[in-house]
């Protein structure tokens, strides 16, 4: 019996463009690749993405929205819009999920229709469009919360999620509950660590404060039937080797806690 599907973001590989995500993940022996859709050119091409899926035999099993910051721009300025092209993406390139953030609190019309926005495309594009959990950001002194009602999906309540581990520690959150409040709307996992600082750091799995191991001890006991993918910072690797290094590290990692035994209970170790 195999653990979940283990996917590359493609943002693991920045600050190299998406077709070096295709080219680890072949290489390494990932299952598929999460799209990071961004500034990257060929990351917004879905012609592109199915030549480069072909191209190394890695299939796209998630499409990350483009929802950040420095992606406001990208497939036009509204987020309505962006949300539907994900999804729209995800069902060309046959991937299961749409990874999505809340709303920033200054998108107040998309933060009103959000919810509804959400629950339609779940509902009719056959893609799950799972909510991802985010953090409070902290400036000097301050902490404050740029999204719109919150960080936390399940306070709001939505079909799918998405659980981000580094994210769970720039927040300060009890990872293992928030994995319990998503509960069967757990849909996808992006595996990382974070020491518990207030920073977003992506460190690979097993090198911060996190529960790494146990979250997919967790997944493996649930029988979970999504997709888990590592989304690690290697910005600062000063070479492929070092890239590539840190993330066959990672997918190690990922296929030992995910791995049960004969009788279907996680590997401890």
């Amino acid at each position: 019996m195999n653990g979940p599907p283990v996917a590359l973001s493609s943002a693991s590989v920045y600050p190299e463009p998406v077709a070096a995500a295709f080219e680890l993940a072949a290489e390494l022996g990932y299952d598929g690749v999460e799209l990071m859709v961004w500034a990257d050119r060929p990351s917004q091409d879905v012609a592109a993405v199915e030549r480069l899926s072909r191209t190394y035999g890695v299939p796209v099993l998630a499409v990350h929205a483009p929802c950040l910051v420095v992606t406001q721009r990208v497939w036009g300025a509204d987020p309505v819009v962006r949300l539907r092209r994900s999804v729209q993406a995800a069902s060309i390139l046959g991937a299961r999920t749409v990874v999505l953030h809340p709303p920033f609190r200054w998108q107040r019309q998309y933060a009103s229709l959000f919810a509804d926005e959400v629950a339609a495309a779940d509902a009719d594009s056959g893609v799950a469009v799972a909510v991802e959990n985010m953090f409070p950001v902290v400036r000097g002194r301050v902490r404050t919360v740029p999204y719109e009602p919150g960080f936390d999906p399940t306070e709001v309540g939505h079909e799918h999620y998405t659980l981000d581990l580094s994210h769970t520690a720039a927040a300060g959150q009890d990872a293992l509950a928030l994995l319990d409040r998503m509960g069967d709307g757990l849909a996808h996992v992006h595996l990382a660590d974070g020491s518990g600082g207030p920073r977003d750091e992506h460190l690979p799995p097993g090198r911060g404060g996190q529960p790494c191991a146990e979250v997919c001890a967790r997944l493996v006991e649930r029988g979970f039937a999504g997709v888990v993918v590592l989304e690690v910072s290697t910005r600062r690797c000063r070479t492929r080797y070092e890239r590539a290094t840190m993330l066959a590290e990672s997918l190690l990692f990922a296929r030992l806690h995910l791995q049960p035994t004969a009788d279907g209970a996680p590997v401890v170790v």
